[in-house]
Protein backbone atom coordinates (compact mmCIF):
# COMPACT_ATOMS: atom_id res chain seq x y z
CA UNK A 1 0.00 0.00 0.00
CA UNK A 2 1.10 3.55 -0.68
CA UNK A 3 0.76 6.38 1.82
CA UNK A 4 -2.67 7.27 0.40
CA UNK A 5 -3.96 3.70 0.73
CA UNK A 6 -3.72 2.85 -2.99
CA UNK A 7 -2.31 -0.62 -3.65
CA UNK A 8 1.09 -0.47 -5.37
CA UNK A 9 -0.15 -2.70 -8.20
CA UNK A 10 -2.95 -0.26 -9.09
CA UNK A 11 -0.67 2.72 -9.46
CA UNK A 12 1.00 3.33 -12.85
CA UNK A 13 4.67 2.42 -12.66
CA UNK A 14 7.73 4.34 -13.76
CA UNK A 15 6.51 7.93 -13.53
CA UNK A 16 9.82 9.39 -12.40
CA UNK A 17 11.79 7.42 -14.97
CA UNK A 18 9.34 8.36 -17.70
CA UNK A 19 9.60 12.02 -16.72
CA UNK A 20 13.41 11.85 -16.67
CA UNK A 21 13.39 10.16 -20.08
CA UNK A 22 11.16 12.87 -21.54
CA UNK A 23 13.26 15.65 -19.99
CA UNK A 24 16.64 14.37 -21.17
CA UNK A 25 15.34 13.37 -24.61
CA UNK A 26 13.77 16.80 -24.97
CA UNK A 27 17.10 18.41 -24.11
CA UNK A 28 18.82 16.39 -26.82
CA UNK A 29 16.10 17.06 -29.39
CA UNK A 30 16.48 20.77 -28.65
CA UNK A 31 20.26 20.64 -28.88
CA UNK A 32 20.27 18.98 -32.28
CA UNK A 33 17.40 21.21 -33.45
CA UNK A 34 19.33 24.37 -32.60
CA UNK A 35 22.31 23.09 -34.55
CA UNK A 36 20.04 22.30 -37.52
CA UNK A 37 18.16 25.58 -37.65
CA UNK A 38 20.61 28.17 -36.29
CA UNK A 39 24.20 27.12 -35.59
CA UNK A 40 25.00 25.37 -38.86
CA UNK A 41 23.12 27.82 -41.14
CA UNK A 42 24.91 30.67 -39.34
CA UNK A 43 28.27 29.01 -39.76
CA UNK A 44 27.51 28.34 -43.43
CA UNK A 45 27.93 32.09 -43.98
CA UNK A 46 31.49 31.99 -42.61
CA UNK A 47 34.77 31.66 -44.44
CA UNK A 48 36.26 28.17 -44.63
CA UNK A 49 38.89 28.88 -41.96
CA UNK A 50 36.37 30.54 -39.61
CA UNK A 51 33.94 27.65 -40.11
CA UNK A 52 36.59 25.06 -39.25
CA UNK A 53 37.85 27.02 -36.26
CA UNK A 54 34.40 27.53 -34.74
CA UNK A 55 33.35 23.91 -35.26
CA UNK A 56 36.61 22.72 -33.69
CA UNK A 57 35.88 24.92 -30.67
CA UNK A 58 32.26 23.73 -30.45
CA UNK A 59 33.35 20.09 -30.65
CA UNK A 60 35.82 20.72 -27.82
CA UNK A 61 33.48 22.50 -25.44
CA UNK A 62 30.42 20.30 -26.02
CA UNK A 63 32.25 17.42 -24.34
CA UNK A 64 31.17 18.38 -20.84
CA UNK A 65 29.10 16.88 -18.01
CA UNK A 66 26.01 18.96 -18.82
CA UNK A 67 25.88 17.68 -22.40
CA UNK A 68 26.63 14.09 -21.36
CA UNK A 69 23.88 14.27 -18.72
CA UNK A 70 21.35 14.68 -21.51
CA UNK A 71 23.08 12.56 -24.16
CA UNK A 72 23.70 9.47 -22.02
CA UNK A 73 20.89 10.22 -19.57
CA UNK A 74 18.26 10.06 -22.32
CA UNK A 75 19.39 6.59 -23.35
CA UNK A 76 19.64 5.28 -19.78
CA UNK A 77 16.41 6.80 -18.45
CA UNK A 78 14.41 5.74 -21.51
CA UNK A 79 15.84 2.23 -21.28
CA UNK A 80 15.03 2.02 -17.58
CA UNK A 81 11.54 3.42 -18.17
CA UNK A 82 10.96 0.81 -20.90
CA UNK A 83 12.01 -1.93 -18.51
CA UNK A 84 9.90 -0.55 -15.65
CA UNK A 85 6.83 -0.15 -17.86
CA UNK A 86 7.25 -3.46 -19.71
CA UNK A 87 3.99 -4.86 -18.31
CA UNK A 88 1.85 -1.80 -18.96
CA UNK A 89 0.05 -0.50 -22.05
CA UNK A 90 2.72 2.25 -22.19
CA UNK A 91 5.48 -0.16 -23.15
CA UNK A 92 5.06 0.29 -26.91
CA UNK A 93 5.29 4.07 -26.70
CA UNK A 94 8.41 3.90 -24.55
CA UNK A 95 9.99 1.13 -26.63
CA UNK A 96 9.39 3.21 -29.76
CA UNK A 97 11.05 6.18 -28.06
CA UNK A 98 13.96 4.00 -26.98
CA UNK A 99 14.45 2.70 -30.53
CA UNK A 100 14.36 6.20 -32.04
CA UNK A 101 16.73 7.66 -29.46
CA UNK A 102 19.08 4.67 -29.60
CA UNK A 103 19.35 5.13 -33.37
CA UNK A 104 20.20 8.83 -32.88
CA UNK A 105 22.77 7.83 -30.24
CA UNK A 106 24.38 5.31 -32.62
CA UNK A 107 24.38 7.82 -35.50
CA UNK A 108 26.16 10.30 -33.28
CA UNK A 109 28.80 7.72 -32.35
CA UNK A 110 29.40 6.30 -35.83
CA UNK A 111 28.89 9.37 -38.04
CA UNK A 112 29.02 12.75 -36.29
CA UNK A 113 31.78 12.02 -33.77
CA UNK A 114 34.17 10.57 -36.40
CA UNK A 115 33.52 13.64 -38.56
CA UNK A 116 34.31 15.82 -35.54
CA UNK A 117 37.50 13.84 -34.95
CA UNK A 118 38.56 14.25 -38.58
CA UNK A 119 37.98 17.99 -38.35
CA UNK A 120 40.09 18.19 -35.18
CA UNK A 121 42.84 16.15 -36.86
CA UNK A 122 43.00 18.71 -39.68
CA UNK A 123 44.83 20.94 -37.20
CA UNK A 124 45.08 24.69 -36.88
CA UNK A 125 42.78 26.28 -39.47
CA UNK A 126 45.39 28.97 -40.19
CA UNK A 127 47.83 26.24 -41.30
CA UNK A 128 45.48 24.04 -43.36
CA UNK A 129 46.62 24.08 -46.99
CA UNK A 130 43.13 23.53 -48.45
CA UNK A 131 40.48 24.60 -45.91
CA UNK A 132 37.73 24.41 -48.56
CA UNK A 133 38.37 20.68 -49.01
CA UNK A 134 38.43 20.05 -45.24
CA UNK A 135 35.17 21.93 -44.87
CA UNK A 136 33.58 20.12 -47.83
CA UNK A 137 34.46 16.72 -46.34
CA UNK A 138 32.83 17.72 -43.05
CA UNK A 139 29.94 20.12 -43.61
CA UNK A 140 27.38 18.38 -45.83
CA UNK A 141 27.48 14.94 -44.17
CA UNK A 142 27.56 16.41 -40.65
CA UNK A 143 24.61 18.71 -41.33
CA UNK A 144 22.55 15.99 -43.03
CA UNK A 145 23.08 13.43 -40.27
CA UNK A 146 22.46 16.03 -37.59
CA UNK A 147 19.03 16.68 -39.13
CA UNK A 148 18.33 12.95 -39.01
CA UNK A 149 19.30 12.70 -35.35
CA UNK A 150 17.28 15.84 -34.54
CA UNK A 151 14.23 14.24 -36.17
CA UNK A 152 14.80 10.94 -34.32
CA UNK A 153 15.16 12.70 -30.95
CA UNK A 154 12.05 14.76 -31.64
CA UNK A 155 10.15 11.58 -32.49
CA UNK A 156 11.40 9.95 -29.27
CA UNK A 157 10.37 13.02 -27.27
CA UNK A 158 6.89 12.95 -28.82
CA UNK A 159 6.47 9.25 -28.04
CA UNK A 160 7.54 9.82 -24.44
CA UNK A 161 5.14 12.76 -24.20
CA UNK A 162 2.33 10.51 -25.40
CA UNK A 163 3.32 7.89 -22.83
CA UNK A 164 3.17 10.53 -20.08
CA UNK A 165 -0.31 11.61 -21.16
CA UNK A 166 -1.53 8.02 -21.29
CA UNK A 167 0.08 7.27 -17.93
CA UNK A 168 -2.12 9.94 -16.41
CA UNK A 169 -5.19 8.11 -17.71
CA UNK A 170 -4.28 4.66 -16.36
CA UNK A 171 -6.23 3.21 -13.42
CA UNK A 172 -4.70 4.33 -10.18
CA UNK A 173 -3.34 7.58 -11.61
CA UNK A 174 -4.09 10.66 -9.52
CA UNK A 175 -7.44 12.09 -10.60
CA UNK A 176 -6.04 15.59 -10.63
CA UNK A 177 -2.71 17.27 -10.17
CA UNK A 178 -2.39 19.19 -6.89
CA UNK A 179 -1.04 22.09 -8.99
CA UNK A 180 -4.20 22.55 -11.04
CA UNK A 181 -7.36 24.31 -9.96
CA UNK A 182 -10.15 21.94 -8.91
CA UNK A 183 -12.85 21.08 -11.47
CA UNK A 184 -15.96 23.22 -11.26
CA UNK A 185 -18.03 20.18 -10.29
CA UNK A 186 -15.72 18.85 -7.59
CA UNK A 187 -16.51 19.07 -3.90
CA UNK A 188 -13.42 21.25 -3.34
CA UNK A 189 -14.95 24.05 -5.43
CA UNK A 190 -18.35 24.00 -3.75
Amino acid sequence: MTSDGTPHSDRPAGGVLLGAAALTTGLMAGSFYVFACAVMPGLARSSDRAYIEVMQHINDVIQNPVFFFGFVGALLSTGLAAWRLRRTPLRWWVLGALAAYALAFVLTAVVNVPLNDDLAAAGDPARIADPAAVRADFEDPWVAWNIVRAALCTLAFGLLGRALVLRGRLPGAPAQSPYLAPDAGSSASR
